[in-house]
């Protein structure tokens, strides 16, 4: 849901399906009802609106990703899916939750997006979130950042992602009026696939913004010189692993009380 990253569909799901399958994990947390209404708020490939329409729900996902709503769309065609920017989103109907997994840390104005949610929701409403927090693939952003830094490029400029504190992201929610049940910031390192060539998947699928206006020579170099320097502190036993710091969060949309007077 970033305007810099294009997304290939078919390689997310090929080689970074980890994504949605540590996902499965939140739906313990949002415990969908049958019969009500939740958004998949950045659904990817769909994979985990499917999960979530088994319980009955009645689930739209939105994604600002073409291809991955094509793939979506492809894979499950009885459910809805829609090309949306969740900064801007507004349904005409509203929902009872909103899940999202791995998409908020792409959004690079997280108040637009905490009011979306809150309009989306009906009073009462829940939100159920895990995405990059704090310090999320700090050596890798910082492997990133030396290397561009000897090409004269600023990583820091080029950063596509929001990898906020819990206080932090629990204020913001709390100032568009949210109460937060519960939040956790939680390290995972985690396994790539495909062995040595695990590291280079995952930066092909998520640092696009890094490369803009550069050389596929270029690119490689690139990424050659951020695995030899992530090489000793990442790669283990013939596989690559990637820091992870997560957040996982849930809050409420409280209803508004009605005015009393007070009395005397």
């Amino acid at each position: 849901m970033n305007q810099t990253k294009q997304w290939d569909a078919s390689h997310y799901d090929e080689k970074m399906n980890f994504v949605s399958q540590y996902g499965r994990g939140l739906i313990d947390w949002l415990q969908p009802v049958s019969g009500e209404r939740i958004l998949d708020l950045g659904c990817g490939t769909g994979d985990l609106t499917a999960q979530l329409a088994e319980s009955g729900a009645h689930v739209v996902g939105c994604d600002f990703s073409p291809d991955m709503i094509d793939a979506a769309r492809s894979k499950y065609p009885h459910l809805s899916f829609s090309i949306a920017d969740a900064h801007t989103y507004r349904s005409s109907e509203p929902f009872d939750a909103i899940f999202s997994n791995a998409a908020l840390h792409w959004m690079k104005q997280p108040e637009q997006v905490a009011e979306t949610i809150w309009l989306a929701l009906v009073p009462g409403g829940r939100l159920v979130a895990e995405f990059g927090g704090k310090g999320n693939c700090g050596q890798v952003i910082e492997a990133l950042r030396a290397t561009l830094a000897h090409r004269g490029i600023s990583a820091d400029e080029r950063n596509p992602w929001y990898f906020p504190s819990i206080g932090e992201y629990a204020s913001l929610l709390e100032r568009q009026g949210f109460r937060v049940v519960l939040s956790s910031h939680f390290d995972r390192l985690t396994l790539m696939p495909d062995g040595d060539g695990g590291l280079r998947h995952w930066l092909d699928s998520f640092c696009s913004p890094f490369f803009n206006g550069l050389s596929a020579s270029e690119i490689d170099e690139i990424c050659s010189d951020v695995n030899e320097r992530l090489r000793p502190s990442l790669y283990r036993d013939g596989q690559w692993y990637v820091d992870y710091k997560r957040i996982r969060v849930i809050a409420r949309k409280e209803e508004r009380a009605a005015r009393t007077e007070a009395k005397p």
